[in-house]
């Protein structure tokens, strides 16, 4: 089977510190992994086991177990499987070294020294390092002069917008004095000129030469909003003008695309609501970062800001793993609206349930909450509408009328949302509603939208068979780990080895195959097959303690007397079509054969209740 990560690289390496597969080994035997998932996801003791709500599928009956015994997780909805650093790793988005790293920190496990494969990989983590510490000394600089006299008028201009002091310092939000080379030099002792250019904290204008002339501060008289990467490390800012006109420039101007930040890979406030969106179940997406400050500070902690861009498929993947249901409140002009719409589009095609919300009195939700109160914006997400709702009334604003020409541009706005939708159940039903409430003939309309829609393949789930007792105590003798059940594993291992005639008509021939080979490989890695796979789990998630020697070898008896008796009956059928056809030589042959298989079952019937 295909590793999911390689630790082996020929080339040379900078460093010589502890292999990350040694460090995880360390960490696998200091943690829990059902303390390590209930950091995700709720769990609730099963038996041996405990169970919850896969977070890598949509499903309402728990299907994810976790055995605190074997340390592992196993889905029996979408086959998911694996230890802790996988589970941490599908639900972070990130490699195994970074997953190991991530369950390290959150424990307290002091990390070994990194290892890098090139010097080239080794000089991007120390400038990415570098860059991390620029922004976090240029965030408590803007905190400084925010709390001076410079930032007085910063203090006042959120006072206004209702910040309070617990709030500003929550978001760690500064102010950028009015000059060109304050941040500068105040920088310029933590890194070279070449790295303080990459970290888009400074402007620089292009000579008569084509080249760069000196760099001086981006930011200034501004307000400075930190953004975040997910770890909560500051990667960029964004930062609003204080007065109006030209001179003062756009209203909001951002860092630009450096090593650290690309805009579209970022979700601003996700650090710091992750916790919340997943007690929630559902995120708040808003458009703006003062709308989600807003929000936050009031208690609503459960909302993300797409910072005034498009949504993007790299974010859309970020918030799946913590949630695929999502509340959506743009601003209502125009601008919002269709900011709205390709955020509709694009989680709708990666599959999140979706509502959106329309404030009364066309107002952005930082106003709706400050002027009408928590109560009536919670109220109104609890009565956000329908995906499809939403659309529809759209197109009902949008092409007002009855008339044949408006019908047919209501459809045409429809029918590309339609079709995004991954399941054709949900596509019909959204068609019906449309049809009903825009009066639009429900035969036009569905033989339009299987013109324009687009096929998609739906999951189809693995049937798995129910294993016998005998299948469950040979996976769980063959899945042994530990030397204190060696005999129960050997014993399974060399009849299986032996004597494979006995076990092929098994349903869990394959796993067994599989795992009698699998030498000190981990068990669930070895069976490929997602069927068998799922019956193995199903085999060890339902364990106590291993078998004993005594129980595995009743068992292996009990196979071979199964295959005894199948022998038999063959024989028999094969004597009544000799005596059939009257072939006497061949009745002598099978007579005899018969009466071997005979005696081989009285002698195992008779040896099968004693030990060996």
């Amino acid at each position: 089977m295909r590793q999911p990560y390689s630790y082996g690289n020929s080339r040379k390496r900078v460093s010589p510190p502890v292999p990350v597969s040694d460090f995880a080994q360390s960490v696998k035997q200091q943690l829990d992994i059902v303390k390590v998932i209930e950091g995700y996801i709720r769990l609730r003791k099963a038996g041996a086991n405990y169970v919850g709500l896969c977070p890598f599928h949509k499903e309402k009956t728990g299907s994810f177990n976790v055995s605190g015994v074997k340390q592992f997780f196993y889905c029996f909805g979408c086959q998911a499987t694996g230890d802790m650093f996988t589970f941490v790793g599908r639900m972070e988005n990130v490699s195994f070294p970074e997953a190991v790293r991530i369950v390290a920190q959150k424990a307290g496990i002091p990390l070994p020294k990194r290892e890098f494969s090139s010097p080239e990989e080794a000089a991007e983590a120390r400038q990415r390092g570098k860059l991390l510490d620029l922004h976090e000394a240029a965030a408590a600089w803007f905190e400084e002069q925010f709390r001076g006299p410079e930032g007085a008028l910063a203090r006042e201009y959120l006072a206004g917008r209702g910040m309070t002091p617990e709030g500003i310092r929550a978001f760690r939000i500064g102010y950028a004095p009015d000059g060109f080379g304050a941040l500068r030099d105040r920088l310029s002792g933590m890194a070279d000129e070449a790295t303080l250019r990459a970290s888009g904290l400074f402007s620089s204008k292009e000579q008569g030469d084509g080249t760069q002339g000196p760099i001086y501060d981006r930011f200034r008289k501004r307000v400075t909003f930190p953004i975040c990467n997910e770890s909560g490390r500051v990667i960029a800012f964004t930062a609003r003008a204080l007065e109006s006109g030209e001179k003062a420039g756009p209203k909001y101007i951002n860092s630009p695309e450096t090593p650290l930040y690309h805009k579209g890979e970022v979700l601003f406030n996700l650090d710091k609501a992750k916790s919340a969106i997943r007690m929630a179940g559902y995120a708040l997406l808003v458009e703006g970062q003062m709308d989600c400050i807003s929000l936050f500070l009031r208690g609503i902690q459960h909302v993300i800001a797409t910072s005034g861009t498009a949504f993007t498929e790299q974010q859309a993947a970020m918030l799946k793993r913590h949630t695929q249901n999502v509340v959506v409140n743009f601003d209502p002009d125009a601008a919002g609206a269709n900011a709205a719409e390709k955020s509709i589009a694009l989680l709708t095609e990666e599959g999140f349930n979706l509502k959106l919300v329309t404030l009364d009195g066309g107002l952005d939700p930082d106003r709706f909450i400050r002027e009408r109160g928590v109560e009536a914006y919670t109220q109104a997400v609890l009565g956000a509408r329908r995906q499809s709702d939403y659309l529809i009334e759209r197109a009902r604003q949008m092409f007002p009328g009855v008339a044949a020409e408006q019908k047919l541009k209501k459809v045409n706005y429809l029918l590309p949302h339609i079709r995004r939708i991954p399941h054709e159940l949900m596509r019909l039903e959204f068609v019906r509603d449309a049809s009903q409430k825009l009066e639009i003939d429900s035969a036009i309309m569905l033989k339009e939208m299987r013109q324009a829609a687009l096929k998609r393949r739906e999951h189809i789930e693995v049937r798995t068979t129910a294993l016998t007792e005998v299948e469950r105590v040979l996976l769980r003798a063959v899945a042994i780990t530990g030397p204190e059940h060696e005999d129960a594993r050997r014993t399974a291992m060399d009849a299986i080895t032996r004597q494979s005639q006995w076990f092929e008509a098994l349903a869990t021939w394959p796993a067994l195959q599989a795992l009698a080979g699998r030498g000190s490989r981990d068990p669930m890695d070895v069976v490929e097959d997602a069927g068998q796979r799922a019956l193995l789990a199903e085999a060890l998630l339902g364990e106590t303690e291993p078998p004993a020697a005594e129980t595995v070898f009743g068992s292996i008896v009990s196979l071979q007397q199964r295959k005894i008796e199948a022998d038999l009956r063959d024989v028999r059928a094969q004597i009544a079509e000799a005596e059939r056809r009257g072939d006497f030589a061949e009745l002598a042959l099978l007579t005899q054969r018969k009466l071997e298989l005979d005696r081989a079952l009285r002698q195992l019937r008779a040896s099968a209740p004693a030990s060996r």
